[in-house]
C-alpha cells in the first residue's frame, strides 16, 4: 500500500469535512452547503463508502479527501498529503528525489519542445486549426504552452533517445508506455498538447486533447512524483 492508498483509508473523509462544512450526517450521504461558494441549500454531498465528496450545485466537482484539503487549504498535493498523514498518526518522510525530479523535468522540457515545434509543421495544421477556431493564433498558442503529438507508433521516443533521455525517465515522466506486444509507443497520438507546470514553473506533465477521433477524448499524464 502507497502512502497516498494509507492516508485516504485512515482518513474519515466526514470527519475531515466536518472542520470546514457543517454536515447533516443524518443519512448515509451526509450533505451540507458547499463550502466553496455562497448557497442557501445543500448541494455538497460526501459519500463515505468511496471516501468522496461532490458539489451538484455551482461548483459541479467533486474529488476524494485529499482533493478537498488541497482546494479548501489552498495546498499542493503533497503538503495535503502531509497534512492528512499528521491528522491520522502517519509518519511521513520527506522522499529525496531530487535527481530523480530533474530527470523527469528534463524529459518533459524535450517533449514540450518537440511538441511546439510539431505544432507549426505541416502534421500540426489540423491542430492549428482548431485552435484558430477557438481564438487562439500561433503565437498565442506558443505562449501558452500548445504543441501536437503526431500519431504514430515511436515518434516522441525516438526523439527522446536521440536527446539523450533515458527509457526509464521517459516512462516515469509518462511519455511512453508499453503495448501489449512489449514495444514502447508514444503515451500521447494524434493529439493536441498542453503543458501543465508546478508553481515554480516547471513542466510536470502535459494535457492532451485528440485529434484523430481515438479515444478518450481528454488525456492527462499519469501519476508520477513530479505531476502529484
Amino acid at each position: 500500500m502507497t502512502l497516498v492508498d494509507d492516508v485516504k483509508a485512515r482518513s474519515d473523509i466526514v470527519q475531515v469535512i466536518s472542520q470546514y462544512a457543517d454536515l447533516d450526517t443524518r443519512s448515509r450521504t451526509p450533505k451540507a452547503p458547499c463550502p466553496f461558494h455562497a448557497e442557501r441549500t445543500a448541494s455538497f454531498v460526501v459519500f463515505p463508502d468511496t471516501g468522496t465528496w461532490r458539489c451538484f450545485g455551482a461548483c459541479s466537482t467533486g474529488g476524494d479527501v485529499i482533493s478537498f484539503v488541497m482546494r479548501k487549504e489552498n495546498l499542493q498535493f503533497g503538503e495535503a498529503l502531509k497534512m492528512l498523514a499528521a491528522q491520522a498518526g502517519i509518519e511521513y518522510r520527506e522522499p529525496d528525489r531530487r535527481n530523480d525530479s530533474d530527470l523527469l523535468y528534463k524529459a518533459n522540457e524535450v517533449a514540450a519542445a518537440y511538441f511546439s515545434a510539431l505544432l507549426t509543421s505541416p502534421e500540426g495544421a489540423d491542430a492549428r486549426a482548431y485552435l484558430e477556431g477557438r481564438g487562439f493564433d500561433t503565437e498565442a498558442a506558443k505562449r501558452r504552452g500548445f504543441g501536437f503529438s503526431p500519431s504514430g507508433i515511436e515518434t516522441l521516443a525516438g526523439h527522446l533517445k536521440t536527446r539523450g533521455i533515458s527509457g526509464r525517465a521517459a516512462k516515469t515522466a509518462g511519455l511512453v508506455r508499453q503495448g501489449k506486444d512489449g514495444g514502447w509507443n508514444d503515451m500521447f497520438q494524434g493529439r493536441l498538447t498542453i503543458e501543465i507546470r508546478d508553481r515554480q514553473g516547471n513542466i510536470a506533465g502535459f494535457g492532451a486533447r485528440s485529434m484523430d477521433g481515438s479515444d478518450p477524448k481528454y488525456l492527462n499524464s499519469p501519476r508520477s512524483s513530479i505531476f502529484d
